[in-house]
């Protein structure tokens, strides 16, 4: 696959996966209006991107494909510890802004700011740690 069709294609499921995060946060938000309710958001938001965003890369990205649900699990696993590090930075982002701005609108451009930083790092520890190699 050439370089800028994976570049248009990862940018694509990156807006996917970030309008999925949001829209789950507002959801969330929402459903619960109480102690915690804006980091309770980000949490169930990071879940179902990170769910989404591991299907669409593995699948249309890196064309990944395992014989077992055992290895497919070891794989989220591995690809889940990779977005430790760029979630605390997206996580720093929006928590910053809402605390600096005090807005939604705040919130939500450092959102996007740090999910797309964080999306720029993951891909490059995806290629190298977590679908390097296929188990066929």
């Amino acid at each position: 696959m050439k370089v800028m069709n994976i570049a248009t294609r990862y940018s694509g499921f990156a807006v996917i996966a970030t309008l999925l995060n949001l829209l789950t946060q507002k959801v969330s938000l929402q459903i619960y209006a109480g102690f915690l309710d804006v980091y309770i958001g980000i949490f169930v938001g990071t879940i179902i991107g990170l769910m989404c965003k591991y299907y669409l890369d593995k699948q249309f990205i890196f064309s990944y494909q395992t014989q077992s649900s055992a290895y497919d699990a070891q794989t989220f696993f591995a690809y889940s510890l990779t977005g430790i590090g760029p979630t605390l930075l997206f996580w720093m982002m929006e928590v910053g802004f809402d605390l600096i701005y005090g807005t939604k609108t705040a919130r939500y451009v450092g959102a996007v700011i740090g999910l797309t930083i964080g999306y720029v790092v993951k891909y490059q520890l995806d290629k190298h740690y977590v679908f390097s190699k296929q188990d066929i």
